[in-house]
């Protein structure tokens, strides 16, 4: 009996093991967060709901995510091994090879192909061009030139306008709104990122900031890219963006969100430290999940009245 219940915890303690570097392989906190967002545009693209198109969406975006951060583990592994906060991953730390590696990339990217096409064609071809610039485009870019955060921003600003597209199965302003939303986001939000982690991206060989240092002009940078996005982001309450609407109380609270993250892109280009960039960097992840919902909210709530 002791044996067995030895042999038992060993199983369990494996299995834990193994799902926490799935996990880990897949990066989980920023799939569910891509998830989201594509689950966001779906629900402001749709005329009703379907909880199967729903379900399709948040597991094919998933397993595409999924993959494009396998792919990217798989072709930075020499890397990982050099920065400390990449070090302990499945593949740099000797825990999973690259060629399991591979083949779970290979299966998400299966998985996620069929599941975003049974939504609708252009919903697959838009999810199959996010594996292909992330990891074909961004990944390699990223140690030769801060231009790969411009070009990762690409696939990065996708999962929002998914949503829409496995919606309605069309691609006109109202997605393409919904892209730049997202597309312009991400720059203050991964600059932010990478001023934090200057130290440690230049320890792997990674050009992440736009100057390629922490300094007046990163910051300054941030800030334009930061009103940029404030006036994407309110653009839809003037009426010249097709369906996609916004009543004047909610772009009324979008702006005063994007102002709030203002606030922190300044306080950055005046003290130009790491506490302050984590500050920033909180800030964006609130702001583009606030916004999200407050896009969301502000539709159905119209619909209803």
């Amino acid at each position: 009996m002791l044996m067995k219940s030895v042999a038992g915890t060993i199983k369990k303690s494996t299995w834990s093991l193994a799902l926490a570097d799935f996990k880990e392989l897949t990066k989980v906190r920023l799939a569910v967060s891509v998830v989201f967002s594509s689950i966001a545009g779906y629900f402001l693209g749709a005329y009703e709901v379907n909880l199967l198109s729903v379900f399709l969406l948040a597991f094919g975006g998933y397993c595409m995510v999924g993959a494009s951060n396998a792919y990217n583990q798989i072709i930075e592994r020499d890397l990982d091994v050099l920065m400390h906060r990449t070090r302990n991953r499945p593949i740099p730390a000797g825990r999973m090879s690259a060629k399991t590696a591979l083949a779970i990339a290979i299966v998400l990217t299966v998985l996620g192909i069929v599941a975003l096409y049974l939504l609708n064609p252009k919903t697959a071809l838009f999810g199959t061009l996010s594996i292909f610039l992330y990891t074909s485009a961004y990944t390699p870019l990223k140690t030769k030139t801060p231009l790969a955060v411009f070009v990762g921003a690409i696939p990065g600003a996708i999962p929002f306008m998914l949503g829409w597209v496995a919606a309605t199965n069309d691609f006109g302003i109202e997605p393409g709104t919904l892209f730049m939303i997202q597309f312009f986001w991400q720059f203050p939000h991964f600059w932010a990122l990478g001023w934090m982690l200057d130290e440690d991206y230049k320890r792997g060989g990674f050009k992440m900031l736009p100057t390629g240092k922490k300094d007046s002009g990163t910051a300054l940078q941030i800030i334009l890219y930061t009103i940029w996005m404030i006036v994407i982001s309110i653009m839809p309450v003037f009426g010249f963006t097709g369906r996609l609407h916004l009543s004047i109380p909610a772009a009324i609270l979008i702006f005063l969100l994007g102002i709030i993250m203002l606030g922190f892109a300044f306080k950055l280009y005046e003290k130009k430290d790491n506490p302050t960039a984590r500050k920033l960097m909180l800030a964006s992840v609130s702001y583009i999940t606030l916004i999200q919902l407050v896009f969301v909210f502000d539709k159905w709530l119209v619909t209803l009245l």
